[in-house]
This record gives structure tokens, C-alpha cells and sequence, in this order.
């Protein structure tokens, strides 16, 4: 599943509503109809543009360049109850998608994302924060890692402002509003749902030990001087966060790149990591036998007989 990214290399833009295949210099709008010259006896079955997966989900639109997944609906279809106070659908962008670079492999990003036993050894603000709370369960095509914020206060002034600030957000259910909530899509979006702003997080694959996390945050338009201190109170916790788990996945690619590196045994605490990781078998399944499919068929078709060229 992808959103966005790369529909610039497709070609030059043209003014507004349209693009060009510079090769050939036919322009195509964007509802997929070609109004360059010389084209009017073109095929348009055979040269229009790829065809591509597009669905809108609570505000958020999604493409996918193969078929065969679930919809976003249907894979957060066992959390819709609880996301739809959030409001997706009236959320406003805070800034500009922020890209990190990562020198890592995108799975051990994956994985640091869906990992539990982590949280008490790397992030001790979360620790202070959660006091334990921290749980996790998996579905058929999400995960989900979820922290209730206690009522103890922290001996650390941000993380403690941040606490008291938490009963402003009337707008969710008492029971969700000391809630930090975190959604994993198969297999490389996630959504960050806190009580006072929602991010949205995804993990692009660059090379093998190269990823580029992709994310921005968007909040509820409200100019409460409160509202506003708890998302740069909970801006500053995350700066933390982001930093430590850094510093860990960069620790765990270089073991990964040792030369007696073994994979080890897995908790049965860890069931994000474990349902990753079966989906993870089953797509390795999936492509090896569609392209041993697409090679068997290039190989027919090679080895058939065809008409000798006639020079002139």
C-alpha cells in the first residue's frame, strides 16, 4: 500500500489538470483522456496511463500500484468503533511531510514499530508515561500497540504538563482521552492516534539497509492556548522517542550485519512481531510463485514458432 510519492516521474506538468509522456509529447489530463495533437486514432485501452488501486478512507487517500490486498477499510474495519471520534475526516495538516532517512532495512523499521519488550529498556518516557499499561494485539491485516497515560504524575516537567492538559479534549470519550493509540496497516503505513493530533507514518523501502520514513501530523482545528501546548508538549516527548528508537534500530542493523548473527526465539508476548512476520512468509510465498508464473509464460512465449522476417 502506498500514498502519494512518485507520480512526479511519470512526466512534466502542464499547467493545471494535466501531464505529459515527454517521449512522445502526448499530454493526458487527469481523468485519463489524451488531448495532445495527433493522437486521435490511438488506442486508448492499450496506451492509457497503468492502471492503479485509488480509495478514500476517512479523509485520506490511498493508492496501490497492485492489486490483491484488502481495502484500508476493510483492514482497519476492527478499530473503526474507536477511530471514528477522532474525527479523520475534519483533521487539518500541522506543516509539511517531514522525510527521515534511515540506514536501515525497512522490516527492522517495521519491527521496532510493532516490538513491546523494547518500550521499558529504550523509552523511559514512555515507561513513566504508561506505568505499565502498554498492551498489544494483532488482526488479520492490522496490529495495534496501545498506552494509557497515567494520572501519576511524572517527575519530568513536559511529560507531566502534558498529563494535566489531557481532560481539555472533551471531544473523545472519557475513556479515550489519556489514550495513545498506534495502528500498523499491512505492511508499511501506521497511524499515531493520540487524544490531541493524529500522525501518519510510512516506511518506503529505499535499498536493502536504506528507508525513508515518511510522516506528518494532522490535528482538529482549535486555537485553545491549552490545546495548542499539549501538541508541542507531546511534539517534544515524540523528538525523544524518535531519537532513542535511532538509536536502537541503528544498533540492530549493525548486529544484523555481523558475521555471527542467528536469529533468536521470539516471546509470546510479542504478537505484532509474530503476525508481521507470518504475513511477512506469505507475501515471500505470494511473489515467488506469480513470478515463477510470469517466467514460465515469457519462456511459452519465446520458444513459440513465428513468421521469418521479410527484409525489403
Amino acid at each position: 500500500m502506498a500514498l502519494g510519492g512518485r507520480i512526479g516521474k511519470l512526466g512534466r506538468g502542464l499547467g493545471r489538470g494535466s501531464r505529459r509522456a515527454v517521449a512522445q509529447q502526448a499530454t493526458q489530463d487527469f481523468a485519463g483522456r489524451v488531448v495532445g495533437q495527433g493522437f486521435d486514432e490511438l488506442d486508448k485501452s492499450r496506451h492509457g496511463l497503468a492502471p492503479l488501486e485509488q480509495e478514500i478512507w476517512r479523509g485520506f487517500v490511498f493508492v496501490r500500484t497492485m492489486p490483491g490486498l484488502p481495502s484500508v477499510a476493510e483492514m482497519m474495519a476492527p478499530y473503526e468503533a474507536e477511530i471514528a471520534p477522532h474525527g479523520f475526516e475534519d483533521l487539518m495538516p500541522q506543516g509539511r511531510v517531514t522525510l527521515r532517512p534511515r540506514a536501515v532495512n525497512w522490516k527492522n523499521v517495521a519491527d521496532n514499530y510493532g516490538d513491546g519488550l523494547h518500550i521499558p529498556v529504550a523509552h523511559p518516557g514512555l515507561t513513566r508515561l504508561f506505568a505499565g499499561s502498554y498492551r498489544l494485539e494483532a488482526k488479520a491485516w492490522i496490529d495495534k500497540m496501545e498506552g494509557h497515560i497515567t494520572e501519576r504524575p511524572s517527575p519530568n516537567w513536559v511529560e507531566r504538563t502534558y498529563q494535566s492538559l489531557l481532560p481539555v479534549f472533551e471531544h473523545l470519550p472519557k475513556e479515550r482521552r489519556r489514550l495513545w493509540s498506534y495502528y500498523r496497516l499491512w505492511p508499511n503505513l501506521a497511524f499515531d492516534v493520540y487524544p490531541d493530533q493524529v500522525d501518519f507514518m510510512q516506511f518506503v523501502p529505499v535499498s536493502p539497509t536504506e528507508t525513508l520514513i515518511r510522516e506528518i501530523a494532522y490535528a482538529r482545528p482549535d486555537s485553545r492556548r491549552d490545546v495548542r501546548a499539549a501538541r508541542v508538549l507531546n511534539w517534544r516527548i515524540n523528538r525523544r522517542v524518535n531519537a532513542e528508537d535511532t538509536t536502537l534500530i541503528a544498533r540492530v542493523q549493525a548486529g544484523m550485519s555481523s558475521s555471527s548473527y542467528e536469529s533468536g526465539p521470539l516471546s509470546k508476548s510479542e504478537v505484532c512481531l509474530a503476525a508481521f512476520a507470518r504475513r511477512l512468509r506469505a507475501a515471500s510465498r505470494w511473489w515467488t510463485r506469480s513470478t515463477a508464473r510470469r517466467r514460465s509464460c515469457s519462456i511459452a512465449k519465446a520458444s513459440s514458432p513465428s513468421p521469418r522476417p521479410r527484409w525489403e
